[in-house]
């Protein structure tokens, strides 16, 4: 047995730790018996040339866990009662069932989600993902100096604060809101949180109860639907069209909250026009009825400008607000806002204060200081140029390479499209998708924001949502022709 625990050490330099590690790890395989001696100090010492002190440090630690037992005089050996950890895999019938009683309802409303995985990434893959920033954009410079000159100010950043968020952050959101939404609110209404993903968790934990419905559109966010139904609340899908969500559908139907995104309907790209967003709010306020706005990337609009968002057709009232810092500088940041009602303010902000008591102080200033400096707002101008030349490559790009074959969609706003290719079933889709990542492009299905995942858009076409923020033109270009050559290489 021995052997195998040599093996791991030849070609580096032996410690304590290392020997601790592999023997252990030997002991919970299996690979020595309850009672089995294993090697002397002294012997195990001259066969990995080390000291025999750093033997019997490993041995000690390992005794001292549990794992052998050491006398004087002699060999060491396994602890009797130790029992091997199996590594085998077990069929998935044979594998405890994590929903017991042990867990809560909102638990196992959790396991029936399912596990969350974070995207995988790679700098060699051509990645048309959404949401994913390019790197270089970032202004590090600016950010750097930013930081330095709040730590050099020597405010109080390093206690606890408030969990509204901080008052200069606040003060900077509320004049911006003004300049660049036409939102009016008091400072007591702007409620700094962890990204917009936050505010849809404790939004869903405040306004719903389980057994309430709620309507989202369709296809959608999908975090945002999970985490309503993590609630216990049951979705109602609505369809949208070219125009967003289809508000002649909510006419007849009672729910506690709508989750739409008007500025650029996630993931088809429509902009919710005037005579909806009337027709919206005037149901939610006949129903008594939430309107949760995500205005993810508002800033990005390339034809004319944005139009005002619905919380200045109802302020205060029954629209909730929610911003994010994600999609013009960073999600690493995890800086978003939401502008709330009077009424819910005090419940908004203790929840916030139970989840996380505040957001990271130092960030929080650094960005007040980027935004009442104009700092910020000349890098989203600068970040609207470069994203709509990535936007116009990929459009022209795509119709170049397949003309008629695709239908592009949600093109005036926004960092992604949404591209139909007419003529290749859905039943191919995963066949296409695995072939362009093999040839290092990476491609992304609509279907998984839909509910269920075949009942929005054109059912019987593969339909990929294409982001291109993090992209240069030219990567932009190689990657519309890698993923023909995918096309190609499957016959499609």
């Amino acid at each position: 047995m021995v052997q195998l625990v040599k093996a791991e050490y030849r070609a580096h330099r032996i410690g304590r730790r290392e020997i601790c590690t592999n023997l252990r790890n030997q002991i919970r395989a299996g690979n020595y018996a309850p009672e089995e001696p294993i090697s002397s100090s002294r012997a195990l010492a001259e066969e990995l040339g080390v000291s025999r002190t750093t033997v019997s440090a490993a041995y000690d630690q390992l005794a001292a866990e549990g794992y052998i037992v050491v006398r004087p005089g002699m060999r060491p050996r396994v602890a009797v009662n130790f029992r091997a950890v199996s590594t085998k895999k077990t069929d998935s019938a044979e594998k405890p069932n994590p929903a017991t009683k042990s867990l809560s309802a909102y638990g196992r409303r959790l396991i029936d989600i399912g596990q969350l995985r974070p995207p995988r990434s790679s700098p060699h893959l051509i990645n048309f993902r959404y949401g994913e920033i390019a790197y270089e954009d970032f202004p590090t410079a600016q950010w750097r100096r930013a930081v330095a000159s709040v730590l050099l100010r020597k405010q109080n950043v390093l206690s606890y604060h408030e969990p509204f968020g901080s008052n200069a952050l606040r003060h900077a959101l509320q004049s911006y809101l003004w300049r660049a939404r036409s939102i009016s609110c008091s400072l007591d209404q702007i409620i700094v949180v962890n990204g917009s993903q936050q505010a849809l968790d404790l939004l869903s934990r405040i306004l719903l109860d389980p057994g309430d419905t709620f309507a989202i559109e369709n296809p959608s966010y999908a975090m945002a639907r999970w985490s309503f139904e993590a609630s216990g609340a049951a979705a109602i899908p609505i369809e949208v069209d070219d125009h967003g969500l289809v508000t002649d559908q909510l006419e007849s139907l009672q729910a506690r909250l709508v989750y739409v995104t008007p500025s650029h309907q996630y993931p088809m790209g429509g902009v919710m026009p005037i005579d909806r967003r009337i027709q919206l709010v005037a149901w939610a306020k006949r129903t008594d009825a939430w309107i949760v706005e995500d205005d993810y990337d508002s800033e990005y609009r390339y034809d004319v400008k944005p139009l005002p968002p619905l919380w200045t057709h109802n302020p205060n009232d029954r629209v909730i607000y929610i911003g994010t810092v994600s999609k013009t500088l960073s999600p690493a940041l995890r800086i978003g806002y939401a502008v709330v009602p009077d009424t819910l303010v005090r419940v908004v902000a203790t929840a916030k204060q139970l989840a996380d008591r505040h957001n990271a102080q130092l960030e929080q200033e650094a960005l007040a200081d980027l935004i009442q400096s104009g700092t910020y707002e000349r890098h989203v101008r600068r970040q609207r140029r470069k994203n709509n030349h990535r936007r116009e490559t990929l459009i022209s790009a795509l119709k170049a390479t397949f003309g008629d074959r695709v239908d592009i969609r949600g093109t005036k706003a926004g960092l992604h499209i949404v591209v139909w290719f007419r003529d290749i079933p859905i039943a191919r889709e995963k066949d296409l998708v695995d072939r362009a990542r093999a040839l290092g492009v990476g491609l992304y299905s609509v279907r998984p924001l839909c509910n269920p995942p075949l009942s929005c858009g054109q059912n019987e076409q593969i339909g990929l949502v294409m982001g291109y923020a993090s992209l240069k033109p030219e990567r932009i270009i190689k990657g519309v022709s890698l993923l023909d050559k995918a096309i190609q290489d499957l016959g499609l």
